[in-house]
């Protein structure tokens, strides 16, 4: 469950807001406020990565939260909307870092070093974070709510009841999202793997 609630004179909407509208002292008491949460997310998207991964969790979050600091056009409403952005964010980084990783295999530039490792050694073979983030794409076009849930669950490894909160509804609704994702996308995931074969 996400630690901090959102109210008092302190609460991660108002100084969203108040970050929005100019206030550069209110994105450094932003920070303590959402370091928590930011680092569960983050190291639920570690969680699988080999055990000699070279970035920790700590590092993830203090690139996810440089690059939200960086945006210039998010007019922020709520922490539900920051942490779903935040999600989206730590997604691009793994999975950009999965593509870069790929294109070193097929020897791209070897001067580029890798940011985020994409593969779990503990477990065999890592699900390939690509074909997930391209199934997640299409997803997204035909149901961006049940879309939001998988990148919350996978990517951000966000409990069913971090996501009710995170998003506003029941647990029951998010079991019952996630169960038709799971379908979709691994049929989506075994057509693709079938034409590549």
């Amino acid at each position: 469950m996400f630690v901090q609630l959102d109210n008092g004179p302190e609460s991660i909407t108002r100084l969203l807001q108040s970050w929005c509208d100019g206030d550069p002292e209110a994105l450094d008491r932003l920070w303590p406020l959402i370091y928590h949460d930011l680092r569960r997310m983050a190291s639920g998207m570690m969680r699988d990565e080999r055990s000699d991964h070279t970035l920790q969790a700590t590092a993830l979050v203090h690139e996810t939260f440089l690059r939200l600091a960086d945006q210039k056009r998010v007019r922020w409403q709520d922490r539900q909307q920051f942490f779903a952005i935040a999600a989206r964010m730590m997604r691009r980084i793994l999975v950009n870092h999965a593509r870069r990783r790929a294109s070193l295999k097929r020897g791209g530039d070897p001067e580029r070093v890798a940011f985020v490792e994409a593969e779990n050694a503990g477990r065999g073979r890592a699900p390939d974070l690509i074909a997930v983030d391209d199934a997640l794409l299409a997803f997204e076009e035909v149901d961006p709510e049940k879309a939001r849930i998988v990148e919350l669950r996978f990517f951000a490894g966000l409990s069913n009841e971090e996501i009710a909160e995170l998003l506003g509804c029941s647990e029951k609704t998010v079991r019952r999202h996630w169960k038709v994702a799971q379908v979709w996308l691994y049929r989506e995931l075994t057509r693709s793997s079938s034409r590549e074969s």
